[in-house]
């Protein structure tokens, strides 16, 4: 059993709207700054998997708003990861500032082949890399 994944980024001024308010598409590109944390974590960056021919690519994300970031805040980005398939990678996203949860999401990606583009297998070494993250349902 797994656990998530913690990064913390500070809010920029461009990131926000005229109230200092963080514009809500920033939230899946703050999603992404978590998952290039986790793959430098897991593997040594993302560019070890493009290396070896693979890439991840996002077939789905939802994201649901409790409440709003603001520029200057220091925001707690937690991942884990709910499901490891065959070609699917499903991760829980979780944004918070002072304990306060703002924002939580999924986002689905596929493992695909860099030269044809095409699903492929997860493999063994980047499946046991992840591992430490996989927090499964139930």
């Amino acid at each position: 059993m797994g656990e998530p994944f913690a990064h913390s980024l500070r809010v920029r001024y461009a990131e926000c709207d005229v109230l200092g308010i963080v514009f809500n598409s920033r939230y899946l590109e703050y999603f992404d700054v978590t998952l290039t944390e986790l793959w430098r974590a897991a593997i040594g960056g993302y560019q070890v998997m493009l290396d070896r021919g693979l890439d991840v690519v996002v077939v789905e994300a939802q994201i649901r708003f409790l409440d709003s970031a603001r520029f200057d805040q220091e925001l707690s980005l937690e991942m884990e990861f709910a499901h490891l398939g065959n070609t699917s990678i499903v991760s829980r996203h979780r944004i918070g500032h002072d304990g306060r949860a703002l924002v939580e999401g999924t986002m689905v990606h596929v493992t695909v082949d860099r030269r044809t583009a095409s699903k492929t297998p997860i493999p063994d070494w980047l499946r046991a890399a992840l591992s430490r993250w996989h927090v499964p349902d139930g």
